[in-house]
């Protein structure tokens, strides 16, 4: 585990250095301030998102899964653009993002009502069998 880590971490550095010597030290700064500040936004905002997910997932428009992915994506990002790094903060939006498409799906599907009868007709109806 710690030797995947390591090297992410030197590459994190080197790109956010890389990155830092082309845009420069203030665009830098304004950089990592306004992406924590989205990703305190976004953690703030997070119960409000996961409960939008369970009222989906009642409602039949997102599985179990669905709702879970969309939920723990939506958090990883929200912690990945609080980290200063590039690459953290480009994965970070990749990540609301697609938290953002699983939420924008579930909207659009029409709702599969899980409690629905099964066998639809008219309920004053007595079903009888004559035997002679």
């Amino acid at each position: 585990m710690i030797f995947g880590v390591v090297p992410l971490f030197f590459l994190e550095l080197f790109i956010s250095m890389k990155v830092g010597d082309i845009i420069g030290f203030m665009p830098s700064v304004l950089w990592i301030m306004l992406t924590m500040f989205l990703g305190i936004t976004a953690l703030r905002l997070s119960p409000y998102t996961f409960m939008g997910n369970l009222r989906s997932m009642q409602m039949g428009k997102l599985d179990i899964a669905t709702a879970n992915k969309a939920s723990v994506s939506y958090l990883v990002g929200a912690i990945l653009l609080i980290v200063p790094g590039v690459v953290g903060d480009a994965v970070g939006t990749i990540s609301l993002l697609y938290s953002f498409y699983l939420q924008m799906l579930a909207k659009i599907r029409p709702s599969q009502n899980i409690n629905m009868k099964q066998n639809q007709g008219e309920d004053n109806v007595i079903d009888v069998e004559i035997i002679d």
